[in-house]
């Protein structure tokens, strides 16, 4: 049987590839279930995958998200008259 064990957002961010701030703001959207023991939040991986999964949320990124760079060619900004 495989250890269950929870993992902190510093190691759960490395697994999936995403930052520490992703992981927390997905948790309190309510994207991803994870548990709050005390001030420190805590989760396991293999529930969190299977939520990504059924979500149709990918490891790093969510489907159809805006990648650093994608977002719009340069001078293409409106700037403030």
């Amino acid at each position: 049987m495989s250890e269950r064990r929870l993992l902190s957002v510093k190691e759960l961010s490395h697994e999936l590839g995403v930052s520490e701030d992703t992981i927390r703001r997905a948790y309190w959207k309510g994207e991803i279930p994870g548990f709050r023991i005390c001030t420190v939040l805590r989760f396991r991986l293999e529930v969190v995958e299977r939520v990504m999964q059924s979500q149709n949320l990918h490891r790093g990124l969510r489907t159809g998200a805006v990648r650093v760079g994608d977002s719009r060619p340069r001078g293409t900004r409106k700037r403030p008259r």
